[in-house]
């Protein structure tokens, strides 16, 4: 599919086999009062959501829409808009995400989702009524026999609709509810919005342990100031950023090409010692790695942060840094979050 549901080019009457997952399959639904599905789609239980991050909460949901499916013999959907509805309505405030559609696909294939469908976010899809969505969508479109939602949820026109509202619709329909067992860290529910607040302190630890992996980074390798090179670390420069980058420093994580993982020293931020590079410039040394990376797709997965970026008076200053950084990278290597 290549992207997201915004820019899939598959028709929206068909499913979309994408190429991460054999069990899940995006469909792109851009007016769901017009839509239709394959029939592999209908009778089945679905959980509607963003699922930005699918952290242990989602995922939590996720596994209880799978059992739920299985109690009734049919396919484990989830929903989710994309963009983001605040895109939409608020473009300002609109949240950086913390995971690509895809990349959201590939960790509920692992939870056991059969189908992920992705609506177009547009003004007519907000615009509906929460009775109005759930009627288009949950029965004519897809035609669900169960449903499992957090307490939270809410659905509709400014968002009008809630889980009362939902489990009497679904009793209206004959439609199995169930509400999800919310999941917590220091006595709050996990949510992307404290997973964001995390990140935007540096705080990859306590992001990983909500989200239960580390934060990925992923962009394709552009072309730096090569200065990493002339004292001996060589880093790859990602571009072309599409998630959460977190505060600046210096971070231990991990990368995998060919098949092969290696730890890297992750550098977030401008480079004071040499004046240069913006705010959100990331930078991977790869441990052990000698190659040509120029215009490839990278991903890293942060796992620890070492440190603050500081400005040193010489190159060798930095580089004595570094080589402290990369130990320490190593010494991290098998320590949990």
């Amino acid at each position: 599919i290549g992207q997201t549901a915004a820019s899939s080019p598959c028709p929206q009457q068909l499913p979309c086999p994408a190429p991460f997952a054999a069990l899940t399959e995006l469909v792109s639904l851009s007016d769901v009062q017009n839509a239709s599905v394959d029939a592999a789609l209908h009778g089945g239980v679905i959980s509607i959501g963003n699922f930005d991050g699918v952290h242990l909460g989602h995922a939590s949901l996720l596994r209880q829409t799978r059992q739920l499916a299985d109690q009734i013999s049919g396919p484990a959907i989830a929903c989710l808009f994309d963009p983001h509805p605040i895109a939409i309505l608020r473009p300002d405030a609109a949240p950086k995400r913390l995971t690509r559609v895809d990349e959201r696909a590939r960790r509920m294939s692992d939870l056991g989702i059969d189908f992920l469908v992705c609506c177009k976010t547009s003004s007519n899809l907000l615009n509906l009524s929460a009775t109005e969505f759930f009627e288009s969508l949950v029965r004519d479109t897809l035609r669900c026999r169960g449903m499992v939602e957090g307490q939270n949820f809410c659905f509709g026109r400014d968002r009008q609709g809630n889980v009362d509202l939902l489990q009497s619709l679904c009793r209206k329909y004959q439609i199995d509810f169930r509400v999800a067992t919310m999941q917590q860290t220091d006595g709050q529910a996990i949510s992307s919005t404290r997973i964001r607040d995390s990140l935007a302190i540096g705080d990859v630890a306590a992001a990983s342990a909500m989200m239960g992996r580390s934060h990925r980074l992923d962009g394709i390798v552009c072309q730096g100031d090569q200065r990493g090179r002339t004292i001996g670390f060589p880093t790859a420069n990602l571009d072309q950023i599409n998630v959460v980058i977190p505060a600046p420093g210096v971070y231990a994580g991990r990368s995998r090409l060919d098949d092969r993982e290696y730890l890297a020293a992750i550098h977030i931020g401008k480079s004071p010692t040499f004046q240069s590079g913006q705010p959100g410039k990331v930078e991977v040394h790869l441990l052990d790695f000698s190659g040509d990376l120029y215009s490839q797709h990278l991903s890293v997965d942060l796992d620890h942060r070492i440190r603050d970026i500081a400005r040193f008076d010489s190159a060798d200053e930095l580089a004595n840094q570094l080589r402290k950084d990369v130990q320490r990278v190593r010494e991290l290597q098998h320590s949990p979050y």
